[in-house]
């Protein structure tokens, strides 16, 4: 299998994301004359209507922004309602907690507190009040401006997508099983005549129309205070959810310091926790201290790093609001050096540290003054908790999936806490200049995505599209590894995988490719402008002029 796509190369500005249409939003307006940030929103908002089983309305976002000058983050992800506490969990699960998600990985998924879909996994949206926030803050044009080809393709319709066609579909299928008054809304809205639209069917969704037209008229503030926070409460109470009025008006962002790490003569950027960005830097920290050498000995070791990076992420990750996490301990040179110690020459079950105490969419833009927007939002597993507030065409996110149940854990669940969070943006910088913003969306494969993305930028020399296009690994949990089919057909890719089996990995080839995640990358060039990539393995676009 190959992905013939070429990198764009633009002059002035570029944007990179998952669905075509999207792309052309955020090119339009930064044609226009709007800024990054602006085309990012542009983006991020089309987004939830031309790709809602991986995005919506109701889900989180996190951003990281270069300003020109430097970088700012921004966590825009909910909080568990007031009402939710370990022992309601216990009793609404029969003491036993939920089986793990594919999307969570060793640990994080062997503690899952919540079932996957319905009212008891659903957080406050954070989405509405990001894209605000990011506006305020950045923004040129005016906020309704930004909305307007969303608006259009939810009230007029547009064309579903081959691989968002595929990803709704299965996502159907799973729906049948749901039985409970909080469901019905989700096939009226997302599959209507009881399936899902097909790849080039016409697909409209008029009550989402009327919701972002609510949410760019008060600037967000009918979301979280208005007539949306009334309809969902109001939802909530008659079928046994837990959002009150009260968790939704008192959801706020935060804005954040990115943190890094040093990778061959580069910083990798990623946000702190709630985000499970620690483990990419972990993974990279530890890996800075070999020398790539031997591709088959080189890769065995990415693999072990990543494990160690997932193993402390999923030990120390929580919302830092409830609970200190030791941040610039887990990154301290002399802790990266103690774990670098337990790479061996042998596929190893992970083990955390012990530091020093003190269905996503992703997207990128880049414009002619040097502004670039690493953002990132979801719904997380596909269309969320398939809670669907009616009159509102959009789906309600399950972010508390990310919750453990271990009452002496940090990220045990509770009330008003922001639960580990899978969705991360990176940024790359070189000696503090910056080279550009990058993201692999997909759950547990994402901090290791970042590992394969930055390896094959820096160590290989790879353009973003070849190194996007580059074959992945994905590692879940134990000795367990998949990898794409082009490990075994490309050239050396027999003896790569006889070796890492010889090492003790459980290696299979994936049957199909959206394990693997989905990305897109911009980096500025020396010269003057932008080279791109988008994600051939499904519906990326990637857009500049």
């Amino acid at each position: 299998m190959t992905y013939p796509r070429q990198p764009l190369l633009a002059p002035h500005a570029a944007v990179a994301t998952s669905q075509p249409l999207a792309a052309a939003a955020g090119l339009a307006v930064l044609r226009r004359g709007g800024n990054a940030v602006d085309a990012a929103l542009a983006t991020a908002i089309t987004l939830t209507v031309v790709q809602p089983p991986s995005n919506d309305i109701g889900g989180d976002l996190f951003a990281i922004v270069w300003d020109g000058h430097r970088l700012y983050g921004l966590n825009a992800s909910g909080r568990s309602p007031a009402a939710l506490t370990r022992d309601l969990v216990l009793t609404a699960t029969g003491g036993r907690g939920a089986e793990p998600a594919d999307a969570l990985g060793g640990a994080q998924a062997a503690g899952r507190a919540l079932p996957a879909r319905g009212w008891l996994p659903v957080t406050v949206p954070g989405v509405p009040a990001g894209w605000r926030d990011l506006h305020d803050r950045f923004g040129s044009v005016p906020f309704a401006d930004l909305f307007v080809d969303a608006i259009g393709y939810a009230e007029q319709g547009h064309p579903v997508s081959t691989a968002t066609a595929a990803a709704w579909a299965r996502a159907v299928a799973a729906h049948a099983d749901l039985v409970g008054p909080e469901y019905p809304e989700f096939a009226r809205v997302f599959a209507p005549g009881g399936r899902a639209p097909r790849a080039g069917q016409r697909w409209r969704n008029p009550d989402a129309a009327r919701t972002l037209r609510l949410i760019a008229q008060s600037r967000a503030e009918d979301f979280y205070l208005g007539r949306i926070a009334s309809a969902l409460a109001d939802h909530a109470a008659r079928t046994g959810g837990l959002l009150t009025a009260d968790d939704l008006a008192s959801h706020a962002s935060t804005w954040v310091d990115p943190v890094s790490v040093r990778y061959r003569g580069h910083e990798v950027w990623e946000l702190p926790p709630n985000g499970q960005g620690l483990a990419a830097l972990l993974a990279l920290g530890i890996l800075n201290g070999f020398e790539p050498g031997e591709p088959t000995r080189w890769t065995h070791r990415k693999i072990e790093a990543v494990k160690l990076g997932f193993a402390d992420a999923h030990a120390q990750v929580a919302d830092p609001d409830r609970t200190p996490v030791p941040v610039a301990a887990l990154l301290a040179p002399g802790y990266l050096a103690q774990r670098r110690k337990a790479v061996t020459e042998a596929a190893t079950d992970p083990v955390a540290g012990e530091p020093e105490r003190g269905g996503t969419v992703y997207l990128c833009t880049a414009d002619a003054n040097g502004m670039m927007v690493s953002l990132i939002q979801s719904t997380y597993l596909s269309f969320g908790s398939h809670v669907v507030l009616p009159g509102y065409g959009f789906a309600l996110q399950n972010r508390g999936l990310g919750f453990r149940l271990d009452a002496d854990h940090p990220n045990v669940v509770g009330p008003g806490k922001r639960p580990y969070h899978t969705i991360i943006p990176g940024f790359l910088t070189r000696q503090g200049a910056p080279v550009g913003p990058f993201g692999v969306m997909g759950g547990h494969m994402q901090p290791q995505g970042h590992v394969q993305l930055i390896s094959a930028t820096v160590d290989a020399g790879l353009d973003p599209q070849a190194a996007l296009d580059a074959p992945r690994w994905y590692w879940h949990a134990g000795r367990s590894l998949l990898v794409e089919e082009q490990f075994a057909t490309g050239p050396g890719g027999a003896a790569l995988i006889a070796d890492l089996r010889s090492r003790g990995h459980e290696l299979a080839v994936a049957p199909e490719p959206s394990v693997f995640g989905y990305g897109q990358a911009i980096w500025r060039r020396a010269e003057g402008g932008y080279v791109a990539g988008s994600e051939s393995r499904v519906d990326g676009g990637v857009g500049g002029f």
